[in-house]
């Protein structure tokens, strides 16, 4: 099994319409192939890893205690980018399986955490996966004791029409989703519109580092070939989160705690060291083709 479904052929037709708004490669990932039901993808995330942060010497074994671990510590580290008031709002766009979210309301303290993903099969794993917290959930209502649970929810939409009023939001944050966006400056501006005035936003994906790179990368790696992912480049998306109105756009490149470690990890596992074309990430990372980053940046 390949860290991504294989490739689409060119006689693959789509199982039914896709949903809304996706392309039909990304509807039958996301549905029917079920991408966080992947090896490579262990615990159910679906996220290459940060893998800075794991406990022990670098070159030690890797498990798949660790390869979870790392998923969880990509959120970490976007989530760690917020100073999160007491009680706040939370939006993960792209929210997949929900589990990202369960760890922002565990961890991170806000009072409401929504989920939004554009498949509705991920929307219904989502809600089945977190059954029993967001039933826990559902008591807890503004004014509730500080002591009880955070609210959690999980809504179905577009990232380029969030389904939210405006100002309704204290952070926004996405981990490897927008890869996905075909509509980047849509998906900016609902972001500055459901924040609130100083409201942040976090995402992390893999980028191109520059045009020539996002021309060459389908050649390399089948996603970006058979219309999975994207190739944005990363200061062209820097540019649209501004272009936006929103400020403070920062990026921070990660690829150090990303790409090697990851490769490395698949490199252990038997039942994922042959899958090639997934490894080629650290190649693409190696020649300067893409990396992985983090972007943040403020509302009003």
């Amino acid at each position: 099994m390949t860290q991504q479904p294989p490739p689409a052929g060119p006689a693959e037709p789509p199982d039914g319409p896709a949903p809304p708004d996706l392309p039909d490669r990304v509807a039958r990932v996301y549905g029917e192939l079920d991408l966080s039901t992947v090896p490579a993808f262990a615990g159910g995330f679906i996220n290459f890893g940060y893998w800075m942060a794991l406990p022990g010497p670098g070159d030690r074994q890797l498990t798949r205690a660790d390869r979870v671990r790392s998923e969880e510590d990509l959120y970490r580290l976007v989530l760690g980018t917020f100073d999160l008031p007491r009680g706040g709002t939370a939006l993960d766009v792209g929210c997949g399986r929900g589990l990202g979210c369960a760890l922002a309301l565990r961890e991170f303290g806000p009072g409401t955490v929504i989920g939004l993903d554009a498949h509705p099969d991920q929307i219904a794993r989502a809600r089945e996966a977190n059954a029993e917290l967001l039933a826990a959930s559902a008591d807890a209502r503004p004014g509730a004791s500080a002591d009880a649970p955070g609210r959690l929810e999980f809504l179905l939409g577009a990232a380029q029409d969030i389904p939210l009023p405006d100002g309704s939001v204290d952070c926004l944050f996405s981990v490897e989703a927008a890869q996905h966006f075909r509509d980047l400056p849509g998906f900016a501006r609902e972001a500055a519109r459901v924040l609130r005035p100083g409201g942040r936003l976090a995402l992390t994906t893999f980028f191109a580092r520059t045009r020539a790179a996002a021309r060459a990368l389908p050649a390399l790696l089948p996603p970006y070939a058979d219309g999975l992912d994207v190739p944005h480049v990363v200061d062209e998306v820097a540019g649209t989160l501004a272009a936006a109105g929103l400020r403070e756009v920062r990026v921070r490149a990660i690829g150090d705690g990303v790409w090697e470690p990851y490769d490395r990890y698949m490199a252990q596992q038997p039942e994922l060291r042959d899958d090639e074309w997934p490894r080629r990430y650290l190649t693409a990372y190696e020649t300067g083709l893409l990396d992985y980053y983090v972007l943040t940046a403020a509302a009003g």
